[in-house]
């Protein structure tokens, strides 16, 4: 098995991943964690985390017959800096992974690639189940178990020779491989990724409270994001990328080899006088094939809204009173406020 499994990080790292690690189904113990997390309310509006709870939280759970799970990581590693479109108030910043082909495709293809591979070559009629990202996996903590690198500080995924920069694929199966040591902690005393969050979503190294995540509070909430949040988001209005971009260990971070993780030209910096004016449709056309498009028109134009209103330009007023007036009525709540804001910057 030592030689398949050779033979098949061999066969991964030629689909484009960076690193591969199997660990055991049982090798993660996220039970406790994930409770506390759930009853804190840390949670938030994310009601799948505690429907799912029970097999979120022991891997074994969700398919009693695997005996490996092989955990891989996809390098999409920025080549622009992103943390520079924040000082441009005008512009709306997206998150890196967000401005190019939804990953969940593109890394869903190359694991049931690995997959079939793995059938044929394995013998004895194998099974294997793939997962990107979209059923109750914890995949960050078997990623750590697999020893392609550990959970920062900031909670996500890092490792030596990656970066943090990774999307992370699972491969379920029934064939029993050699297994990985797990990866070390080493952030040592570092608290750039801590510092620099602009909404204090972290209590405490190695915890997140999403409620106040921009990531959470731009993709996943639903409604008016409280107010004494708003001011935090600045300019960002699909996720946020800053405690991955300040992380010391990026210095090493793999090269995207995936053309399609390239940022699109027209989402590096667009103009929020231009994505307030989008419709349903319009909004559609221009995300097609995006994972920006699974947040629908409304909830994005609110999250220009609010970034319109931390401008600080007084040009983009009749943009905010547009809003304003919109038939969605969170949407209009954060035109008003927009206007509200910058009308006091102009005083």
């Amino acid at each position: 098995m030592e030689t398949l499994k050779h033979r098949l990080a061999q066969e991964a790292r030629a689909a484009g991943f960076a690193a591969m690690g199997v660990c055991r189904p049982d090798a993660v113990d996220v039970a406790g964690r994930l409770a506390t997390f759930v009853e804190e309310g840390r949670h938030g509006q994310m009601a799948w985390m505690a429907e799912r709870m029970h097999w979120r939280g022991d891997p074994a759970a969700l398919w009693p017959e695997a005996r490996s799970v092989i955990m891989l990581a996809e390098p999409y590693t920025p080549e622009h800096d992103p943390m520079e479109v924040l000082e441009r108030r005008d512009r709306g910043a997206i998150s890196v992974y967000a401005g190019a082909k939804d990953y969940h495709d593109v890394v869903k293809k190359k694991l049931k690639t690995l997959a079939r591979w793995l059938i044929a070559e394995a013998g004895g009629a194998p099974e294997v189940k793939v997962f990107v990202d979209t059923a109750p996996v914890m995949e960050k903590p078997l990623a750590a178990a697999a020893g392609l690198g550990w959970q920062g500080k900031h909670t996500n995924l890092l490792g030596r020779e990656i970066g943090n920069w990774v999307f992370l694929g699972a491969i379920f199966t029934t064939v029993e491989l050699p297994v990985d040591a797990p990866g070390k902690d080493r952030c040592g005393s570092c608290t750039a990724c801590l510092d620099v969050c602009p909404t204090d979503a972290f209590p405490a190294p190695y915890q997140l409270d999403a409620r106040r995540c921009i990531s959470y509070l731009t993709i996943e909430h639903k409604g008016p994001v409280p107010e004494d949040l708003r001011p935090g988001l600045g300019n960002r209005i699909y996720g946020c990328d800053d405690c991955l971009a300040v992380c010391p260990w990026n210095k090493f971070a793999a090269e995207a080899r995936d053309i399609r993780y390239r940022h699109r030209e027209d989402l590096l910096a667009p103009r929020l006088a231009e994505l307030a004016g989008l419709d349903d449709g319009g909004f559609r056309a221009k995300f097609s094939g995006s994972p920006i498009k699974r947040i629908g028109r409304n909830r994005f134009v609110r999250n220009v809204a609010y970034a319109v209103g931390n401008s600080a330009d007084p040009g983009l007023i009749p943009v905010a009173e547009t809003l304003s007036r919109d038939a969605d009525p969170v949407v209009a709540e954060a035109g008003a406020w927009a206007v509200s804001r910058l009308r006091k910057e102009t005083r």
